[in-house]
């Protein structure tokens, strides 16, 4: 423990910032995750999934009329993952190259699956 006060309130806060750090790169970890499932889901299990995970852009589709079937399903996820990937990045939890080459090679998987 510090002894100093100002010392005290930097460890309150650097072990505040690595809990939200930490919070930051589970969220990108969970939507590459989600991403991986459709890709490798059956058409069948796809609409259960986006129905539980993206309710909102599923109900936005289905009000425009849209299909959502899985392609509509991984563009879902690769927004949401570019999204994620770009607010890590934003903030300084993963370096900037980091973000670019793994929104590279997500993008590079998804054109390899169709």
């Amino acid at each position: 423990m510090p002894n100093i006060s100002s010392a005290a309130k930097r460890l309150r806060q650097s072990v505040k910032r690595q809990l939200i750090n930490r919070m930051r790169k589970s969220r990108v970890k969970t939507a590459e995750a989600n991403l991986d499932y459709i890709l490798k889901a059956k058409d069948a299990e796809v609409e259960a999934f986006l129905d539980k995970f993206f309710p909102a852009e599923t109900k936005a589709a289905k009000e425009a009329g849209k299909d959502t079937d899985k392609a509509f399903a991984v563009a879902t996820a690769l927004s949401k993952c570019f999204s994620e990937l770009d607010k890590a990045a934003k903030v300084g939890v993963i370096h900037g190259n980091k973000a670019d080459r793994k929104k590279s090679r997500l993008v590079a998987r998804v054109a390899a699956n169709g």
